[in-house]
């Protein structure tokens, strides 16, 4: 049984990077941070999603920082992309891996692949590509897409083209990909692998400032997301450390 610690309506999995890594052989996992956990007082399909999920992993530090608040363990942050890092490592020589990446601009997938592949010293990363904007509403190019990642025999896929729309992706057509048997839905992870984007230095990440560091590289895309759409979530958690927090979404009105 998996220990879980419940921030508004949604109950995270506490466990270490490196339990995890022994442990994830199959599922759809979800790293929530708060942009997610504000989302998920409005976005019911979004909600139904991380209902679908077998693996909910604390991506923030500022969640385990308030999970302090909340009786029982403090969670154990594990950010996606870290963790990827780590998965790739971990599957050095474990033949039985392979990957398969889509999301980021032209080239930058094929080249985040090209990256991991020299770090690793072997083709775990088996197969990359860059769906074009709005990909997500045609159905001829997401079929085209699913096409190409069963062709790969990849049996890991990595989708990082932004939240919520990685995570509907995934949750639409991971019924279609039969080969896959983890799905990571990891945001900017290809972008740092490619060295497109550079990530926190390890400090400020621990600190819990990552988002800061963000902001300055994508003041225009990220300064409403972070000062902003986010706010809420505080007020939000309060309600719940007061034990006034209610669910959004009865689910016995949804069924």
């Amino acid at each position: 049984m998996k220990s879980k610690v419940q921030i508004l309506n949604i109950g995270l999995d506490n466990l270490s990077d490196r339990h995890l890594l022994e442990v994830l052989k199959k599922g759809f996992v979800l790293t929530p941070n708060i942009d997610h956990l504000v989302r998920l007082q409005k976005d019911f399909e979004f909600y139904q999603i991380y209902q679908s999920a077998d693996w909910i992993i604390c991506d923030s530090q500022i969640l385990s920082f308030c999970s302090r608040f909340l009786p029982g363990p403090t969670l154990t942050a594990i950010p996606g992309s870290s963790f990827f890092t780590e998965f790739c490592l971990y599957h050095k020589h474990n033949e039985n891996i392979r990957i398969f990446l889509m999301g980021s601009a032209l080239g930058v997938a094929e080249m985040a692949k090209i990256k991991i592949n020299e770090r690793i010293g072997r083709s775990i990363v088996v197969g990359a590509c860059s769906p074009s904007f709005g990909f997500e509403s045609n159905v001829a190019e997401c079929n085209q897409l699913v096409g190409q990642i069963n062709s790969s025999k990849a049996n890991v896929l990595v989708v990082g083209v932004g939240s919520p729309k990685q995570e509907k992706w995934i949750y639409n057509y991971k019924h279609k990909l039969g080969n896959i048997d983890i799905f990571l839905p990891l945001g900017a992870t290809i972008d740092f692998e490619a060295g497109f984007k550079k990530r926190a230095p390890k400090v400020v990440q621990k600190a819990g400032f990552e988002w800061l560091f963000r902001i300055f590289q994508e003041p225009r895309r990220l300064s409403r997301r972070y000062f902003i759409d986010d706010l809420p979530f505080f007020s939000y958690f309060l309600k719940q450390i007061l034990g006034k927090y209610k669910n959004p979404f009865n689910e016995s009105e949804f069924h």
